[in-house]
């Protein structure tokens, strides 16, 4: 993935004769200074040289040998790479060397010849093709990850998700576009790692030690030594990145994007327990599933919400996909080569008034859901990649009233039916019957606790036994079946009716209405019951090539490409207690699959991972449409056609471009603003954001794809800026005239009355005012911190909330509005005058009797 040089390095004629059994022999030795052992041991390549040394990982005697002897060239007896300390460069050696301008020297020409057919023997370690016009290494991102203690499930995370090319494009290519302001910064941490990884020095293994503590900050489970999931590890590595790179959609790219129904990722990515579940995949999860569907408002209320889903049905991972070997790499490159001239406000809500004590909850809260509606569009290279959505149905078998939802999803959590499962899984499709697999139609609580504990027993038993004994070999599409398959809603698990307005009967069902890019599937092999846990070690066979999505995609589904190939495979080996994490991956530029073992790659034959006990699995969409439609630009670009106009396009929909099989519309609306120019807090990094194109690539492109807008000129936008301002001048007067009231308020001995806001609100705008958040926060709600009793609103016990005065919630209403008015001291009225005189003439009176 990345270039080399094709300069000949001019010290090759210092090497000696050399011979592939000299090489293997000399790489089960040790370091012939301190005894260090392999692996990473250098050979010298100097003639009649016999040294070999240790490299930075021990005393790194072979520099030093290089320096005192003056030899040039040291080979690593691992990766048979090749370091010339004069050039201080790797030595790339052309197979082809018609296109390596080589001195007309026939003794060079000899030395050269001789590596490389010395090196073409070692399994072509060293070998250079040509693809697509770019120069490309063979063995870029083949560098292990050290175990710095119980990291192996971290390590096989962060190979998997390196060797998916559109997201490990996007952080090499695109790295102007990483840019954050939220810690601990996450996102340049893994793009430093991925470099390092794709570097064309690579070494042989690095220590990721950066991300480690990032995410470790964000995520306080991860913190420690101990063994954790690599599934957790993902999902949680996934939405921090989603969270420090997230954008506002504006409403062109809604219009552009979100025509089919499908929402995108909501700014807030931890759902709470509540909310609905859709797919239930039936096996016992420490998340609770199967108990998410019983109340028809809340189908109803979720629909197109594009909320994420608990790992119970649909939760966020990614996945990836095999690429073929005709496939270009990185296209972008590409054209930046091949082609010289290639370089690279929001409305406000209208406030709502306060109506007094009669202001009501349910208006409150759906002034809040339509405001959340209306912020929670946000788009991330991880939500492009790796976002699709699932359109589930719940139908009442009384009345047929179908209630559905759209959700979002980032990873497919499928169980593992087993022997009964496969059977009722067999029937249902030819009977068309509701089933669904590890789920028992009958509650543990009509049963009681024997029949809870013999039913324990008996999966535990079936646990132990080889899946060979009692059930036939499971397929992925037999998972991905269990999963679609449709479910009974009855006794304890019935669906509450909005039309029947109590609980009935029903079935849910679920199809596929956007497919990611790249999909990730996760096996459940873990379950944890009251009183043990143990892991489901049965073989799942699946596909390298060729998995079909089309039988589990809803009709509306506007996905056209529905075919995936695998890019890489995370196992696990051990018990529910311990073990140890690898992952089997395939080079995205040789094709060939490789073995991640922490800090050691070993190349492998695509059966060993047929064969391999696969925990995630992650597939990318293969289309050889997409392949075509590269190599035109490429060749458009070559052409070299003098144009009278150069455009610009987005460098990120470009990487779309170069890694998706459905790219989707040009979006240029990733640097523009509404009004078309660019956004004065991107204008000064407006280069990493663009690529100058050809008029021909363009009309190519605008024709195939559609979208834009058109730009031949990069202006920062006026409007944008005096809006930047005035925003800037609303904020510090909202916050000096808050600090001024509240300091008045705190002065106050005796306040005759004080009234609540909502903390949640609070923090909102607190956020706003502070810089923090560009949206302001709406209307104020106080819906959730107050409670209807006797026909007034007080208080609700335990409520977050806060204390302002009456001044301050009559200044805050005037730009927000909303409510309910909450008052915790209300006004003591007054005495009477007259009384008063009446009672101290009394008094006076009394006294002197």
């Amino acid at each position: 993935m990345s270039n080399i040089c094709l300069n000949v390095c001019p010290h090759l004629d210092s090497i000696g004769e050399v011979t592939k059994e000299d090489l293997l022999q000399k790489s089960k030795g040790t370091c012939q200074s301190c005894g260090a052992g392999g692996p990473n041991l250098w050979a010298c390549l100097q003639n009649d040289c016999p040294y070999v040394g240790c490299g930075e990982s021990y005393s790194d005697h072979s520099t030093l040998h290089a320096q005192a002897k003056k030899h040039n060239l040291t080979v690593n007896l691992t990766t048979f790479r090749i370091w010339c300390y004069v050039c201080e460069r790797e030595v790339f050696l052309e197979s082809r060397p018609a296109l390596v301008p080589v001195p007309a020297a026939p003794h060079h020409c000899k030395a050269t010849e001789q590596v490389r057919v010395l090196l073409t023997s070692l399994f072509s370690t060293l070998a250079v093709k040509i693809f697509m016009g770019v120069v490309l290494l063979l063995f870029a991102g083949l560098t292990g990850m050290k175990n710095i203690g119980n990291s192996c499930y971290m390590n096989a995370a962060l190979q998997a998700l390196s060797n998916c090319p559109p997201l490990t494009q996007f952080f090499l290519d695109c790295s102007g576009l990483v840019r954050t302001d939220k810690k601990p910064a996450l996102c340049k941490s893994y793009q430093k790692l991925i470099s390092e990884l794709w570097h064309k020095k690579r070494p042989s293994y690095v220590v990721p030690t950066s991300l480690s503590h990032g995410i470790k900050l964000v995520n306080p489970m991860f913190r420690g030594y101990a063994q954790q999931d690599t599934q957790e590890f993902l999902r949680c590595l996934m939405d921090q990145l989603h969270e420090e790179l997230k954008e506002p959609l504006t409403e062109c790219n809604m219009s552009g994007e979100g025509s089919d129904g499908e929402e995108r990722r909501d700014g807030d990515r931890s759902p709470s327990e509540d909310e609905f579940l859709s797919c239930d995949s039936g096996s016992s999860s420490d998340r609770g599933e199967g108990g998410g569907v019983g109340d028809g408002e809340l189908l109803m209320q979720d629909e197109c919400d594009g909320v994420r889903s608990p790992a119970g049905g649909i939760v966020d991972n990614e996945a990836s996909m095999a690429q073929p070997q005709s496939t270009p790499c990185s296209p972008v490159r590409t054209l930046q080569e091949l082609h010289p001239k290639l370089s690279s406000s929001p409305p406000r809500s209208s406030p709502l008034r306060s109506a007094g004590p009669a202001y009501s909850f349910k208006k409150a809260q759906l002034l809040l859901s339509a405001r959340k509606k209306k912020q929670s569009h946000y788009r991330s290279v991880i939500s492009d990649i790796f976002d699709g959505s699932i359109l589930s149905l719940v139908q009442c078998l009384t009345c047929d009233r179908v209630s559905t939802t759209v959700e979002t999803f980032q990873d497919l959590s499928l169980p593992i039916p087993g022997k009964e499962d496969l059977a009722k899984l067999h029937s249902s499709i030819h009977q068309n019957l509701p089933v669904k697999t590890g789920v028992c139609p009958d509650t543990y609580g009509s049963q009681g606790w024997i029949s809870y504990i013999m039913d324990s027993i008996r999966r535990f038993v079936v646990s132990c036994i080889p899946s060979w004994f009692w059930g036939p070999m499971v397929t992925l599409e037999d998972c991905l079946a269990a999963f679609f398959a449709a479910d009974e809603l009855k006794g304890d698990n019935m669906y509450s009716c909005e039309r029947c307005k109590k609980l009935r009967n029903g079935v849910k069902y679920c199809k596929v209405l956007k497919l990611p890019e790249i999909l990730c599937i996760h096996l459940k092999r873990f379950r944890h019951e009251v009183m043990y846990s143990f892991k489901i070690s049965s073989h799942v066979s699946f596909p390298l090539e060729g998995l079909d999505m089309r039988p589990f995609l809803a009709k509306e589904s506007p996905s056209q490409v529905t075919t995936y190939d695998l890019l890489s495979v995370i196992c696990h080996h051990g018990t529910a207690g311990s073990g140890h994490y690898i992952a089997y991956c395939q080079n995205v530029i040789n094709g060939q699959w490789y073995e991640f073992d922490d800090q050691y790659v070993t190349e492998v034959h695509e059966t060993v991972v047929q064969n391999a006990e696969a925990y995630v699995l992650f597939y990318r969409k293969s289309s050889e449409e997409s392949v075509r439609e590269r190599q035109k630009v490429v060749a458009l670009a070559n052409m070299k056609e003098p144009s009278l106009l150069q455009f610009y396009i987005s460098r990120e929909w470009l990487n779309k471009f170069n890694t998706f099989a459905e790219p989707g519309p040009i979006s240029n609306h990733t640097f523009l603003c509404q009004h078309g120019g660019i956004p004065p807090n991107k204008y000064h990094y407006i280069d990493d954001l663009v690529v100058i194109v050809p008029q021909n690539v363009w009309e190519y492109l605008y024709n195939s794809f559609g979208g834009g807008p058109a730009v031949n000129h990069l202006y920062m936008c006026a409007i944008c800026q005096v809006e930047i301002e005035a925003l800037a001048k609303r904020r510090k007067m909202e916050i000096d005239t808050f600090i001024k009231l509240n300091k008045e308020f705190q002065a106050e001995e005796a306040p005759t009355v004080i009234l609540c806001i909502s903390m949640q609100w609070f923090r909102e705008w607190e956020s706003f005012v502070k810089g923090k958040d560009n949206e302001p926060p709406g209307p104020i709600d106080n819906s959730k911190i107050g409670v209807m009793k006797g026909g007034h609103i007080q208080l609700k016990q335990g409520a977050d909330y806060g204390q302002i005065s009456e001044e301050t919630w009559q200044y805050l209403l005037g730009i927000y509005g909303g409510g309910p008015e909450i008052a915790v001291r209300q006004t003591v009225a007054p005495a009477d005058p007259d009384s008063l005189h009446g009672e101290r003439k009394i008094e006076a009176e009394t006294r002197a009797l």
